[in-house]
């Protein structure tokens, strides 16, 4: 959903701290959880997660929206397809 000319995530995981390949399965687990054409806010650290999980997530066919850099940490949102 878009409000204001910004996108408003439909859910949101906060996986600072996470490790690989961890950050991935969580991100997996609640995508399948939501329905396709919804927006998933997934916030993560900087390193290997911002370079696994957009990456991984693309080979499951979903679009990568958005990535932010944030004040340590990258946003990354994610339209389920």
């Amino acid at each position: 959903m878009v409000e204001d000319g910004k996108i408003v995530p439909d859910d949101r995981i906060d996986l600072r701290g996470v490790l690989c390949p961890i950050n991935f399965v969580k991100t997996k687990l609640k995508l399948e959880m939501m329905d396709s054409g919804q927006i998933l806010e997934v916030i993560l650290d900087d390193g290997e997660p911002i370079r696994s999980v957009p990456r991984s997530v693309k080979e499951e066919g979903h679009k990568i929206v958005k990535v932010e850099n944030m004040e340590n940490a990258y946003r990354l949102l994610i339209k389920k397809t």
